[in-house]
């Protein structure tokens, strides 16, 4: 899967790994938090925050794999740093990657336009949801309160990591950051957008 990538694209989608593991840590302890104030939904409308490095990494580099790797990558950074779920979150991770670059194979990795990246985290989402379905006993609750609980989910995906990430790769493409990237080129019609 790497051996077509630049090594300046692997540095890159590691950054990124490495960060948002961080951040989704961080994420983990407002989720703690926030779900204290207002009980088990509180994390299904901030779900998309999870899948973003995924959106973001494949936005501007633009290979297979570039949603997948990042988000284990980030998960096993998390896991490094201490999340109390432990080595369990790596397959989430790997789990939301697929459901992210699912949805970028559907179009071949030729189109990146915000509706695709809504997709992907849509996507992610969806995959993610369905893996905590099966491991949480969400058949045990009310199904309008699984059916909330999962338009919640995908929607956050579709916003907090579909648009949520266009936005962030966007503002580092305008910094002058990315070029020689996918996104870059894309942005001066050298590649498919």
């Amino acid at each position: 899967m790497l051996k077509e990538w630049k090594l300046k694209e692997i540095v890159l989608m590691s950054l990124f790994g490495v960060v948002f593991g961080i951040v989704y840590l961080l994420f983990l302890h407002i989720g703690n938090l926030w779900a204290g104030v207002i009980g088990p939904l509180a994390y299904e409308w901030m779900f998309g925050i999870w899948f973003i490095v995924s959106i973001i990494s494949m936005y501007i580099i633009r290979k297979p794999g570039a949603a997948l790797l990042p988000e284990i990558l980030a998960a096993a950074i998390e896991v490094m740093l201490g999340n109390a779920i432990g080595p369990r979150l790596i397959l989430s991770g790997i789990i939301q990657g697929l459901g992210a670059e699912a949805a970028f194979a559907l179009t071949r990795y030729r189109h990146f336009h915000v509706g695709i990246l809504m997709l992907a985290g849509a996507g992610a989402g969806v995959f993610s949801f369905v893996y905590g379905y099966f491991l949480s006993g969400y058949a045990a609750l009310d199904p309008s309160f699984v059916a909330l609980m999962f338009t919640l989910r995908v929607a956050s995906g579709a916003i907090i990591a579909g648009i949520g990430g266009k936005y962030i790769a966007d503002s580092l493409l305008a910094t002058g950051s990315l070029r020689g990237y996918a996104i870059a080129k894309a942005e001066k019609g050298d590649v498919r957008a």
